[in-house]
């Protein structure tokens, strides 16, 4: 069943003023837009902060021959306020520059993150990550591979990663996931797609 057209495209928005302000680790930029109404005419101009972030990919490691899940675990400064600490279980991820495409920059950071150079990526899906607030756009990816004794430090120190890999059993990761003890987007829905689909991945290397 295909969604209900949209009633307005990108050409039913005015940029009135875009201006930086400001540029660090992150970009912020000032937009003022009007836009068409669903009721007729024109908004007024509306000025909105937005972090400009791009697309992003993020890849969960699945080992469907032996059961096996690796999630990373990293210090993340928008967690500060977690009880538990700021370090989060998570699937690898990386930004894309310019001129690249998203399968290399997963198996970039696969290499990356995780010291694993041979996998088969399988696409889940993409998303806005935050759409009210910042351009961020996550694609995600499953990649299968062999995760016997895979696990152990990984990261690239002169981007101040420090970065720990987890192999566990897929039984453990989803009976925790049923908890609830994963709590960043790009990780539950990697897991929710998994425990949906593993049966049929399992199937289909055998």
């Amino acid at each position: 069943m295909k969604l209900i057209n949209k009633k307005f495209t990108s050409k039913d928005v005015k940029l009135l003023r875009k201006e930086d302000v400001f540029k660090g680790f992150f970009k912020m930029v000032r937009f003022t837009v009007s836009h068409k109404l669903f009721a007729g005419g024109w908004s007024q101009p509306i000025t909105r902060e937005l972090l400009e972030r791009g697309d992003c990919v993020g890849v969960l490691l699945y080992d469907p021959v032996n059961k096996l899940i690796g999630l990373v675990e990293q210090f993340r400064i928008g967690a500060l306020d977690q009880e538990d600490g700021p370090w989060l279980y998570e699937v690898v991820a990386g930004m894309v520059e310019p001129g690249q495409t998203l399968e290399s920059v997963a198996h970039r950071e696969v290499e990356e993150e995780a010291g694993i150079k041979n996998s088969k990526l399988m696409p889940i899906c993409d998303y806005w990550v935050s759409p009210g607030g910042t351009s961020e756009r996550m694609y995600l990816y499953c990649a299968l591979t062999d995760l016997t004794g895979c696990s152990g430090n990984f990261g690239l120190e002169h981007e101040a990663e420090d970065i720990l890999l987890h192999v566990l059993p897929q039984s453990d990761v989803f009976e925790w996931f049923g908890q609830g003890q994963f709590n960043n987007a790009a990780t539950t829905i990697s897991l929710m797609w998994l425990r949906a689909n593993c049966d049929h991945i399992a199937e289909s290397v055998h």
